[in-house]
């Protein structure tokens, strides 16, 4: 029996690391892109809270990254700039509640001699036991899940005209924003403009070193 538990504690590590190795988000764009907005100059251009804030600073680098591999230019001034690139961020937390049967008797497991169902041919169980069907007592368990929102917006420097704004939503089980905005803004400009009004769920491979995959 222990032999088993150790196998499965292994197995279940082995598909938390696998999933760990994932960052997933569902990211949705609206825009009206003129094809000869690409290539462009542009500012960032932050809200008054955002001013002399060094996470926003941060996240502000990520986004240039990705703009430069688009092909855009970063203005010396708003005066130059062709395009005004403003975004919000932020992170909710909910408690998510799971119900199951305090006593699962397949848990553990068929021990030496038994069957599925305990001795053959049937054991006290039977084929056809469920603990659910006699009303047997509940476990409930709950664990925080947090919800990260990223929001980015282009428009016309000269007159506002919205361009592009896309809203990147990822949700697990570990707190902190930083961790997982370089995949948050990976994936919204993720084959750049992409379609409009249409929800994507985008996967993005970790790196060993916690980077994005290429």
């Amino acid at each position: 029996m222990k032999r088993w538990l150790f196998l499965f504690i292994a197995a279940a590590s082995l598909l938390l690391s696998g999933c760990a190795s994932v960052v997933e988000s569902d990211v949705t764009a609206f825009h009206a892109w003129p094809a000869d907005a690409n290539g462009k100059s542009y500012v960032f251009v932050p809200a008054k809270e955002q001013e002399n804030n060094l996470e926003y600073s941060n996240y502000a680098q990520l986004i240039r990254q990705q703009l430069q591999t688009l092909g855009f230019t970063e203005a010396a001034d708003k005066k130059s700039a062709q395009l005004a690139v403003s975004f919000r961020y932020g992170i909710n937390t909910e408690q998510v509640v799971v119900s199951r049967p305090a006593y699962d008797p397949f848990f553990y497991g068929p021990a030496p001699g038994w069957g599925r169902f305990g001795p053959y041919p049937y054991g006290p169980y039977g084929p056809f036991y469920d603990p659910f069907w006699y009303g047997g007592p509940m476990q409930t368990t709950s664990y925080p899940v947090f919800l990260r929102r990223l929001q980015i917006g282009i428009a016309n420097a000269g007159d506002g005209k919205t361009l592009y704004d896309v809203v990147v939503d990822s949700d697990g089980n570990r707190g902190g924003l930083a961790a997982a905005m370089p995949y948050m803004v990976r994936a919204a400009f993720s084959e750049f403009p992409g379609p409009s009004g249409v929800t994507r769920h985008i996967k993005i491979q970790v790196e060993k070193d916690g980077k994005p995959a290429p």
